[in-house]
């Protein structure tokens, strides 16, 4: 989905989801290298296509990309970011999901890291995602 934002640039929608694992780690990936920002860290997720909710892109690219399967009602809202790059405007619905099925798995040759979200500072991440390293801790204490 895209459109433009009031600047001309390409508004660009990308769902991210924070997965939680049971003692309250979080997982993150790596872009593999040929990627555009390869080598950093980054909340698994992908492009909303034309026609597709932010959730069922993101059951889809979670599918893809870690083999994993989640339902809607898996998925919670947990905040947004909205970042604009010098050739694009990001606009990031971000999710946390607890409960998923199957084992995952890098399927894209990603590496995979499960992290405390207290720890999050250490990894190097796009700059949209950036201001998430301080405010997930936070909400995910919330009830």
């Amino acid at each position: 989905m895209a459109g433009d934002d009031a600047s001309g640039r390409k508004l660009v929608l990308v769902a991210a989801c924070v997965l939680v694992d049971s003692a309250g780690a979080v997982l993150i990936t790596k872009r593999p290298e040929g990627k555009p920002l390869a080598g950093l860290w980054e909340f698994p997720g992908g492009k909303v296509e034309e026609g597709e909710t932010p959730e069922h892109a993101l059951i889809r690219e979670l599918k893809e990309e870690l083999g994993v399967d989640i339902s809607p009602d898996g998925l919670s809202p947990l905040t947004f970011v909205s970042y604009a790059y010098p050739d694009f405007h990001l606009l990031m619905p971000v999710y946390v999901c607890r409960h998923w099925h199957g084992v995952l798995s890098a399927n894209e040759g990603q590496a995979l890291a499960w992290v405390k979200p207290e720890a999050l500072p250490a990894y190097r991440m796009p700059l949209a995602d950036e201001p998430l390293k301080e405010t997930l801790p936070g909400l995910l204490r919330l009830p």
